[in-house]
């Protein structure tokens, strides 16, 4: 039997090739309409999203002295590398928030907190002229000029700063200027430092309407909100001083809202053992590191299991 020609080779495909158009072909009332043969197209799987990053806020609760116990929470967070991405303060916690945010870590934190001299964030008002005994006028010199006049929308974290109107006694949150006059208007508790103003408005304590400041947190973009409760609890709370009755009075009205405030919107709620410090005392500083230190290690492993299934479910 003879090898197959080239040319005969070349007919059979091209009989090959006729046959395959032929048979997509259809005869219609004499016409032949011939419909080409479409490729099946290769499909691409969508590139898979890259889970979005969540955002992790820290709400530092109003306490006065007893503030100084945010810095050991810091602390605490940073030696586990739980990175925050933005801040909420309320009295207190805006002083230290705003030192936290302008990039100081824990240990910078603490190092100032055990140099800074008392009187040189105290100034007397003159009497039957003011308000309240103190002015918050050193106060807030004092933030500008270690914070170097950064105003709060300047700062590497973004900072929120939670103050009372005083005549509405509505909640205002200052995201923008002068970091110095929205931390003092959040720290001016009524009657004993004068209310500030603001854009013609006056502002007070920002712990009247929001003790700690988890809902303002959310409000910033935060998806999962670390709150630091550091006011005394009611049957606890020490009255060794007019000011730390007028503390303790603002610790009972604030319960309802406090309670509220961080059951809906905060994640995880750190509370530092601070029983035996009031408000006033400002000696106890370094013990009230220790303190948030301890709370924060405390509860590091219900925080690293929330965080890590809120990561996850992003």
């Amino acid at each position: 039997m003879k090898p197959s020609s080239p040319r005969l080779a070349r007919r059979n495909f091209s009989l090959a090739a006729a046959s395959a158009v032929l048979a997509a072909c259809t005869t219609t009332g004499g016409k032949t309409d011939c419909a080409p043969v479409a490729a099946t197209p290769t499909v691409n799987p969508p590139p898979e999203k890259s889970p979005r990053p969540v955002r992790v806020a820290l709400a530092l609760g109003g306490g006065a002295a007893r503030g100084f116990a945010h810095i050991g929470v810091i602390k605490a967070l940073e030696a586990r590398n739980i990175q925050i991405d933005l801040v909420a303060g309320t009295s207190a916690g805006s002083v230290v928030g705003a030192l936290y945010a302008s990039g100081m870590n824990g240990f910078a934190l603490n190092k100032l907190a055990l140099t800074m001299d008392e009187a040189s964030i105290s100034d007397w008002a003159m009497p039957f002229r003011t308000r309240g005994f103190l002015q918050g006028v050193a106060l807030q010199n004092y933030l500008n000029k270690t914070l170097n006049n950064r105003p709060i929308e300047k700062m590497p974290k973004p900072l929120g700063v939670v103050a009372t109107d005083l005549k509405t006694g509505q909640p205002i949150l200052f995201q923008r200027g002068n970091t110095g006059i929205a931390v003092r208007a959040s720290c001016s508790v009524p009657s004993i430092f004068e209310p500030v103003k603001i854009g013609g408005h006056e502002y007070v304590d920002g712990g009247l309407v929001s003790p700690v400041p988890a809902s303002f947190a959310r409000k910033m973009g935060a998806d999962f909100v670390i709150a630091v409760d550091i006011s005394q609890r009611p049957e606890s709370g020490l009255t060794a001083s007019s000011f730390d009755v007028l503390m303790q009075t603002f610790t009972i009205m604030g319960q309802t809202i406090k309670a509220y405030e961080l059951d809906k919107y905060a994640d995880v709620v750190i509370r530092p053992n601070l029983a035996a410090m009031s408000g006033s005392d400002f000696s106890q500083r370094n013990a009230a590191i220790l303190a948030g230190e301890e709370a924060a290690a405390k509860m590091m492993p219900e925080l690293q299991r929330k965080l890590a299934a809120s990561r996850a479910a992003a």
